[in-house]
C-alpha cells in the first residue's frame, strides 16, 4: 500500500506544527503551553521513525523533512524561548551587556547550532546507528524544561524539593553559560548513544535501559526537575562509556 508510506511523513508533519504551535504560544506569553508542545514534537519525532522502521517506510524526503521539522520544533521554538527568559532575567541588571539587551541574542546559537547539527547529520554516515553530537531533540527538551521547573515546579509534590534550581535557572549568566555548552555539545564530535531499541534483550541496550530507569528513578524524586537531570545523565553515560556502543 502506498498509503503507509506517508504515515511517518505525516507524524514528521506533527512535530512540525507541534514546534510552529510553541513559537505562537511564545509570542502570546505563554511558555508552559509552549514548552508541552515543545514535548509533545518530540513524542512525534519519535514516533515517526519507530513507524519508519516498523513500516520499513524509509525515504529520503522523509529524511529531509525530519530536519526541517526537529530545527524548527527543537532549534527556532526554544531559541525564542530561551531568549524571552533571559530577556526577563536581563531586567535590572547591572552588567553593561544585560542593560544593553544584548545577552538575550545568545539564544541565537540554538537555532543556529541545531540547523548545523541537522545538516551534518544528513550527510555523516557514522550516526546511522549512534549520533555524533547531541541530537537537537535532547537540547530542545532541555530547555523547554526551564519554564516548567520556574513556573510549575511548587505546584507538583516532589520527595527531594528543587527549589534550589530556581535562582539558577533564572539566573541570565547561568542561562547563556547553558545555552553556549549545549550549543557546543550539538556541533562537537561527542559520540552519543540512540536510544533506538531494535530488541527488548538486556544484552545490547544496557545503555538504554539504565537509562529509562535512571529517568524513572528521578521522576518520582524530582518531579519535573528531573528532566535537566536526565538530559546531563544522558550525556554524561554517554562520555563515560564511549566504548560501549
Amino acid at each position: 500500500m502506498k498509503f503507509k508510506r506517508h504515515i511517518p511523513n505525516f507524524l514528521t508533519t506533527l512535530n512540525l506544527v507541534s514546534g510552529t504551535l510553541s513559537i505562537i504560544m511564545i509570542l502570546h506569553g505563554n511558555l508552559v503551553i509552549a514548552s508541552l508542545f515543545i514535548f509533545l514534537a518530540a513524542l512525534f519525532d519519535f514516533l515517526d521513525g519507530s513507524v519508519a522502521r516498523i513500516l520499513k517506510a524509509y525515504s529520503e524526503f522523509g529524511k529531509q523533512l525530519d530536519s526541517l521539522a526537529d530545527v524548527v520544533s527543537f532549534g527556532v521554538a526554544p531559541g525564542i524561548m530561551v531568549y524571552q527568559l533571559l530577556s526577563v532575567a536581563c531586567t535590572g541588571s547591572c552588567n553593561i551587556l544585560e542593560r544593553l539587551h544584548i545577552t538575550p541574542y545568545v539564544a541565537l546559537l540554538i537555532p543556529v547550532c541545531s540547523a548545523l547539527r541537522l545538516a551534518k547529520f544528513n550527510i555523516d554516515l557514522r550516526q546511522e546507528v549512534n549520533f555524533i553530537g547531541l541530537p537537537t531533540p535532547a537540547n530542545g527538551l532541555f530547555f523547554a524544561s526551564i519554564p516548567l521547573i520556574l513556573i510549575l515546579q511548587r505546584n507538583f509534590y516532589s520527595v527531594i524539593p528543587v527549589d534550589f534550581m530556581i535562582p539558577f535557572l533564572s539566573n541570565s549568566r547561568v542561562l547563556a553559560i547553558l545555552v553556549v555548552f549545549f550549543s557546543y555539545l550539538m556541533i562537537s564530535d561527542l559520540r552519543i548513544f540512540s536510544m533506538k531499541v531494535k530488541t527488548l534483550t538486556w544484552k545490547g541496550n544496557e545503555l538504554r535501559f539504565s537509562l529509562l530507569i535512571g529517568s524513572f528513578i528521578l521522576l518520582s524524586l524530582f518531579s519535573l526537575g528531573a528532566i535537566p537531570m536526565i538530559i546531563l545523565m544522558y550525556i554524561l553515560m554517554s562520555v563515560l562509556f564511549q566504548r560501549s556502543f
